[in-house]
């Protein structure tokens, strides 16, 4: 049972990366599996990689060696496992000489082949994919990698969302393509905060009813400052007054001013959904069934049909947000947008010049936004 066990994963695996939580999980279910059955205590020699400095990093390397080359007690198989090493980084202890040339011995006695009752498993947080000893896993072994979804990257919706899926379908749970939308950006690809509010929803609903709905998200799942500006922008692309004034108060409370909450989430809103009308007009493009799929659209055309499309700090488009605007530019004409477009500049001139309560400014602009008509 123990051979059948154990040659079902490889003999070298490394479960690595920045997303803490997901490394340790998986790298616990790893060695649940690596372990021999029969093993009993001697079947698992764990190693603790956490070290202070770099000499400890080079003993708990030298320790590894030396389990390795140790054959496990009354035969058998065993697993050794160099948990949560803290020495591959690209830090003062990961680039010292001391921990380099133990990390080459470490490669040297993989590379000359393990007993083959012996099963290797390394975990670490951190770590520089530039280094030797990390290509040299790849070569001999099965590498698997969790970094933290990069909120700051373009295209990091796209990712986070695949993560929430795959952890709601584990759970049994379905998440309907707008509770999607706004749980993705309610916990920003945090695999943690991720689990945890789905553990949420997952009670809330309960075992009868297994879909999540756009309104358990907004009732279960906490808004950051940043979830309550992008649900102000999308309540105002939606055409949503009432939901639109509800949150504009909320971020009022929380102490963000008039002007910040113009520029950042009513300006870009209009903004977006002025250029995206204009763009599907003239390339008659179809409205995308997710924002998610506008960027496929997007990489269609021509470089200069997209060259004036807001960019983000790494100069690249925020397909996101302009896949937003594509999905409710329907609720407006070009010519709403552009009176809208100019009350924001009304408002912006007043918010500054004017003695006018800030709050007012900012409700009567939206009021203005939402309510538009053709003959306005």
């Amino acid at each position: 049972m123990a051979a059948v066990k154990t040659k079902a994963v490889a003999q070298i695996c490394a479960v690595l990366g920045s997303d803490e939580s997901e490394v340790k999980r998986a790298a616990r279910e790893l060695a649940d599996a690596m372990t021999p059955a029969d093993g009993g205590d001697f079947g698992c020699d764990i190693i603790d990689g956490v070290a202070d400095n770099a000499d400890a990093a080079a003993g708990r390397i030298h320790q590894t060696i030396e389990a390795l080359l140790t054959f496990p007690f009354f035969g058998g198989e065993k697993l050794v496992w160099l948990k949560s090493a803290s020495f591959l980084a690209d830090d003062p202890t990961g680039r010292s000489q001391t921990v380099t040339d133990a990390l080459e011995k470490l490669a040297e006695t993989l590379t000359g082949g393990l007993p083959e009752s012996t099963r290797f498993l390394l975990s670490a947080v951190g770590v520089d994919k530039r280094r030797t000893f990390y290509k040299t896993l790849g070569k001999l072994g099965k590498i698997e990698v969790f970094d933290k979804v990069d909120a700051g990257k373009s295209g990091w919706e796209q990712v986070a969302s695949e993560i929430v899926e795959r952890s709601a379908r584990e759970r049994g749970l379905r998440l309907a393509p707008d509770a999607l939308e706004l749980f993705t950006l309610f916990t920003g690809g945090e695999r943690r905060v991720i689990e945890n509010e789905l553990e949420k929803l997952d009670l809330y609903l309960g075992p009868a009813h297994r879909e999540v709905r756009a309104e358990d998200v907004r009732q279960l799942v906490p808004l950051s400052r940043e979830g309550v500006v992008f649900e102000l922008g999308n309540a105002l692309a939606e055409r949503d007054l009432h939901r639109t004034l509800a949150l504009l108060d909320q971020l009022l409370f929380q102490g963000e001013s008039a002007i910040g909450i113009l520029l950042v989430a009513i300006i870009p809103t209009v903004r977006n959904l002025l250029i995206v009308k204009d763009l599907m007009a003239r390339h008659r493009l179809q409205r995308p069934a997710q924002p998610f799929f506008f960027g496929k659209t997007l990489e269609r055309l021509p470089a200069e049909a997209t060259a004036h499309l807001p960019r983000k700090k790494d100069g690249t488009v925020n397909v996101y947000s302009l896949g937003i605007a594509a999905a409710h530019a329907h609720r407006y004409t070009v010519r709403e947008l552009r009176a809208a477009l100019e009350a924001c500049l009304a408002t912006n001139v007043e918010l500054v010049t004017s003695s006018l309560e800030p709050k007012i400014a900012l409700c009567q602009l939206l009021v203005k936004i939402t309510t538009a008509s053709e003959a306005g």
